[in-house]
C-alpha cells in the first residue's frame, strides 16, 4: 500500500499480484502533482489497472475522467452508479476548471458482494463495503491483512459527538467487526488499533 499526496486528500495505492487500484483522487487540476508524486514513488501511470472512488465528492474524483482517458479503468460499485455526477454542476461553476464529467458507461460494475471475488482476481484480499452515513454512494475498502481505507467517514473518535446518528453508528460498528489494524482517511491522520 502507497499513500500518495499532492493535494488536499490522501489517495492510497493498491497494488495486487494482477493489477493496481488507485483508491480516490484529488481535485481536477492536480494531474502535474499527481505525475510529481508518481515518479517521487517509482511508479507510472501503467502501474495502476483500476480508480475506485471512496465517494462521489469533487475532491475525491477530480483526476478520474483524465486517467481513464489513459487506460485506467474505472471501478464502479453499483450502489454508487446514479451518484457518479453528483459533483459536475461544482465543477462546471469553476471558471478555470479542468474536470470533464465521468464516461460511466465504460466503467466495471459491481456490487459489495461481489468485490471480494473481484479483488481477488487481481491479486487483492479484502472486500469492499457500503458506509452510506457520510453520503449514499461512500464506501470503504477492507482488507484481509487489517488495513482499512474509509475516504471522509467521520473518525471513530467523534462517535460520541453524533449520538443520533445511528447509520454513523453502524458502519463503525460493521468496520470494526473486521478487526481492522489500522484505519486510512482521506483527511486526517491514520488510526492505528493495537
Amino acid at each position: 500500500m502507497l499513500r500518495l499526496k499532492y493535494g488536499n486528500t490522501n489517495t492510497y495505492f493498491l497494488q495486487g499480484t494482477c493489477g493496481g487500484i488507485l483508491i480516490d483522487t484529488d481535485y481536477a487540476g492536480t494531474m502535474p502533482a499527481f505525475y510529481k508524486e508518481l515518479k517521487k514513488n517509482n511508479m507510472t501511470i501503467a502501474d495502476i489497472t483500476y480508480i475506485l472512488a471512496t465517494h462521489y465528492h469533487p475532491d475525491h474524483i477530480g483526476l478520474v475522467s483524465e486517467l481513464t482517458k489513459s487506460g485506467i479503468k474505472l471501478l464502479l460499485i453499483d450502489s454508487q452508479y446514479k451518484y457518479v455526477h453528483f459533483a459536475d454542476h461544482i465543477f462546471m461553476r469553476e471558471k478555470n476548471s479542468t474536470y470533464n464529467p465521468i464516461e460511466e458507461k465504460s466503467a466495471v460494475v459491481i456490487s459489495c458482494e461481489e468485490s471480494r471475488d473481484f479483488l481477488a482476481s487481481i491479486g487483492i484480499q479484502g472486500e469492499i463495503i457500503s458506509t452510506a452515513s457520510h453520503s449514499k454512494d461512500s464506501i470503504a475498502v477492507i482488507l484481509d491483512n487489517g488495513e482499512c481505507f474509509v475516504g471522509d467517514l467521520e473518525p471513530i473518535e467523534y462517535l460520541r459527538a453524533y449520538e443520533k446518528n445511528q447509520d454513523l453508528e453502524q458502519d463503525w460498528k460493521m468496520i470494526m467487526s473486521y478487526n481492522p489494524k489500522v484505519i486510512h482517511y482521506a483527511h486526517v491522520n491514520e488510526k492505528y488499533f493495537l
